[in-house]
């Protein structure tokens, strides 16, 4: 059974960086699509970014695009999201999502496409 856990979060000022990780365990991770997503308080969750399994495709919201980079490394079993040039509207608590299958759908940026989520890590963000 996969489980999922993000590492990285923290406060910091506006244009300031932070690197996100999703360590993986359990199952075989290097074989699955993977997402970040982040819910800011009283907003409902939305798709960042996701990653094939190899690695060589890419989705960004638009919000983020040019800002955050999504990378992953299999021999770690991690997946990484590098956030850029931060804005106060980024501060959310940010979720690593696997879809437990080889390939990213069409419907990547939906959240009901993830079957297993991390417990999420909390990225502050003050003007």
């Amino acid at each position: 059974q996969v489980q999922l856990v993000e590492s990285g979060g923290g406060l910091v000022q506006a244009g300031a960086s932070l690197r996100l990780s999703c360590a993986g365990s359990g199952g075989t991770f290097s074989k699955y699509g993977m997402g970040w997503f982040r819910q800011a308080p009283g907003k409902e969750r939305e798709f960042v970014a996701a990653i094939s399994w190899s690695g060589s495709i890419t989705y960004y919201a638009d919000s983020v695009k040019g800002r955050f980079t999504i990378s992953r490394d299999n021999a770690k079993n991690t997946v990484y999201l590098q956030l850029d040039s931060l804005k106060p509207e980024d501060t959310a608590v940010y979720f690593c999502a696997t879809n437990l299958r080889t390939y990213l759908s069409r419907s990547y940026y939906s959240s009901a496409e993830y079957d297993v989520w991390g417990q999420g890590t909390q990225v502050t963000v003050s003007s």
